[in-house]
């Protein structure tokens, strides 16, 4: 994580230890920097702990209740990571990940949504888009 962070501010995070390299033994800029890093890789981590809690519950509640399709949907929309699937699922999405046909990822979406699993978002009719519930 922390070098994800540090790739996330490459030209800001070679520029503080360039400034701190030189002949000056003032090295503030670059604690502050580093500080600011170390808080941000905090953050991330605890969302990222977050979400493993938020989708360990979604599983211990939901898991008998889907079938097998409608749990290699909701799989690959939890790969999306934290920050979701983008732009949600719509029944197209749903049709290519389950290989199934459009009457049915209509149905599977309606019973997800009812299940509580997924949430509308907005927008409506063929533009509908879902995002899990969590």
């Amino acid at each position: 994580m922390p070098s994800n962070q540090i790739i996330k501010n490459k030209k800001a995070y070679y520029q503080h230890l360039a400034e701190a390299s030189q002949y000056s033994l003032n090295i503030t800029n670059w604690i502050i920097f580093f500080c600011h890093l170390i808080l941000s890789v905090q953050l991330d981590t605890k969302d990222l702990v977050q979400f493993t809690l938020k989708k360990a519950r979604f599983w211990t509640q939901y898991s008998d209740l889907l079938s097998p399709r409608q749990t290699k949907v909701i799989k690959r929309l939890f790969e999306a990571g934290k920050e979701g699937f983008v732009g949600g699922i719509s029944a197209k999405k749903y049709m290519i990940i389950a290989d199934c046909s459009k009457a049915t990822a209509t149905r599977d979406l309606a019973l997800l949504v009812e299940l509580g699993c997924l949430y509308q978002l907005e927008g409506g009719g063929r533009n509908t888009r879902y995002d899990l519930a969590i």
